[in-house]
């Protein structure tokens, strides 16, 4: 059984105390997921944006809000986790200033001046021990495939769930899974639970199950990174 890392749902970027920046997740994607890990045996924790959307009983479910907030909740539960799935749609952008009360009309444009937030899959893909394993997912509207792969290579994932904006907000999905030598692993399309299912069993085939065959084998058994960092102090 492994412990997998889910990250599912939009984040919101405040530009005051009413507005924000956001998209059209719906967490629907993260939430089959996490159903499908479950009906493998694995153990799920899931950290999610604001959705409507209840996700399995059975999964451990973490609310945030901001994309920085994901990150911040993401590092600290995938140190304790075998994998990470990158379903969530964090919002890219934040403002350099957030009002602290609510802009007013004036009739005149408003300027706003954006900045990058940080890239969660990237983030946690760099820091990760070598037993661990991680899994994006790039939405593009050109050249999805050409851009999913660049995607992989930057972010340093194993595998790659390209998909494109009629996934948003949507019941249905149409996705390709990328490996690292840039072939197409298998194409799914359906409703998300379908699509779900079929994610996880790639991700057993390519990613679980050799781990498991390898500590099977008398490879040791990991450690943590809260573990030894826990040990290194002492």
């Amino acid at each position: 059984m492994a412990h997998i890392l889910i990250t599912s749902g939009p984040t919101r970027q405040y530009l005051d105390p009413v507005r924000y920046l956001t998209n059209a997740s719906s967490g629907r994607m993260g939430r089959a997921l996490a159903a499908a890990a479950l009906e493998l045996g694995h153990q799920v924790t899931v950290v999610s944006g604001p959705v409507e959307v209840s996700y399995p009983r059975r999964a451990q479910v973490l609310r945030v809000v901001s994309t920085e907030e994901m990150l911040e909740l993401s590092r600290e539960q995938f140190a304790n986790c075998d994998g990470l799935i990158g379903a969530a749609a964090p919002c890219d952008y934040r403002p350099r200033q957030v009002a602290g009360s609510k802009i007013a009309k004036t009739g005149e444009p408003l300027r706003l001046e954006l900045i990058e937030t940080p890239d969660i899959v990237a983030t946690l893909a760099a820091e990760r021990a070598a037993w661990q394993w991680v899994v994006g997912f790039a939405l593009e509207t050109d050249d999805r495939r050409l851009r999913a792969l660049a995607k992989l290579e930057k972010k340093r994932c194993d595998l790659v769930v390209s998909n494109g904006p009629d996934a948003m907000n949507a019941l249905d999905n149409q996705v390709e899974i990328l490996d690292r030598a840039g072939s197409v692993v298998v194409s799914l399309a359906g409703n998300k639970d379908d699509v779900g299912r079929g994610i996880l069993r790639v991700i057993q085939e390519r990613l679980i199950a050799p781990r498991a065959a390898a500590a099977t084998n008398g490879s040791p058994k990991p450690v943590s990174r809260a573990k030894r960092s826990s040990r290194s102090r002492k």
